[in-house]
């Protein structure tokens, strides 16, 4: 009796450690356990509100410059009045889905989407203690708004009437690029660092510009992607967004300023507009010709040149000397022919 209850014991022993064993094994063998937790990533606030194709995209055309062995940091002044810069100036009020560029990034602001800058006077930091809060915004520039309750307990939004967006006084923008090249990939290109609109006042003194704030350009590029724009009069089809225009280059900006060691704008050592004039030329003219000493010409270029050279002076005729026409004298007829003495006799 002994002998089968511990029997019994065992066997019963057996079936209760198997269950919790082969529980045990499975879990070691989970491909959670193996692999380790899954961390989902902290998305920006700068893009909360993008949907993961909008994010998508946005990565894949943001430019790393890492890798850049060469780069030039340069400043331009952007006038909107520029017939070849109205697409960021007009409509100055919205009308038939258009928004000017000011009137897109004030609406982004005002609903916390992107984040702007104190401008500076020389330098540009993107950081948490230079970053302009709404209200400080509207009451530097004496913008007109009403307080309301916001939904968030103990806030206060801040609400705009679009008459008193002063869309109309930013006549100008300063655009921060950088000229680069990288090594790695071969390529020699340009990227749009930050945008400033420069409010413009007409007062007793006289007209002034005002620098608002500075917007990086990758925190404005998912929204401003899919604000198309008309480019021409000519055509009215709206084929570009503002995101094109900026990439390919449309707009026109004269450089007031390039990154150096002393951070001096143009015009403490160009005092005349000559000088001024000739010193961007110079600057514009440098980028130009670096690009070109980047890369070898082949041989076939100079042949097709020569060819092209030789060519040219085998077409060229030389001219022959005119020769003189002798004159023949003229035949005279028979009859006119005096006959002689003898045959008269």
């Amino acid at each position: 009796m002994n002998s089968s209850r511990i029997i019994i014991t065992l066997v019963l022993a057996i079936f209760c450690v198997m269950p919790a064993y082969s529980q045990t094994q499975t879990k070691r063998r989970s491909p959670q356990l193996t692999r380790g937790e899954r961390t989902e990533k902290v998305e920006d606030s700068a893009f909360a509100n993008l949907s993961e194709r909008a994010k998508a995209y946005n990565e894949r055309l943001n430019q790393e410059m890492g890798n850049a062995r060469w780069m030039r940091v340069i400043y331009r002044d952007v006038d909107l009045t520029q017939e070849k810069n109205g697409p960021l100036y007009y409509p100055t009020r919205p009308m038939n889905d258009m928004q000017n560029l000011f009137s897109i990034i004030f609406n982004l602001i005002s609903e916390k989407k992107i984040k702007v800058y104190e401008y500076l006077d020389g330098y540009e930091v993107f950081d948490e203690t230079h970053e302009v809060q709404f209200k400080d915004l509207l009451d530097r520039f004496y913008i007109l708004y009403d307080s309301i309750p916001s939904d968030i307990k103990n806030k206060t939004a801040y609400v705009v009437n679009e008459s008193d967006i002063p869309t109309e006084e930013v006549k100008n923008f300063y655009v921060k690029e950088a000229w680069y090249f990288d090594q790695n990939n071969s390529c020699f290109d340009r990227k749009i660092l930050a945008i400033c609109p420069i409010l413009s006042t007409d007062g007793d003194i006289g007209a002034a510009r005002m620098p608002m704030f500075w917007v990086p350009y990758d925190n404005l590029r998912p929204y401003i992607n899919a604000a198309y724009i008309m480019t021409s009069n000519r055509n009215n089809a709206k084929i570009y967004t503002l995101d094109d225009y900026f990439a390919e280059r449309m707009y026109k900006g004269d450089i007031i300023k390039t990154q150096n060691l002393m951070n001096q704008p143009l015009q403490t050592y160009c005092p005349t507009p000559d000088s001024l004039k000739h010193e961007q030329q110079r600057i514009e003219k440098q980028l130009s010709s670096f690009e070109q000493t980047l890369w070898m010409q082949s041989d076939t270029t100079s042949v097709n040149e020569n060819s092209s050279t030789n060519q040219k002076k085998t077409l060229k005729i030389k001219k022959t000397p005119k020769v003189k026409k002798v004159k023949t004298p003229k035949q005279t007829n028979s009859s006119s022919v005096v006959k002689s003495v003898r045959r008269r006799r």
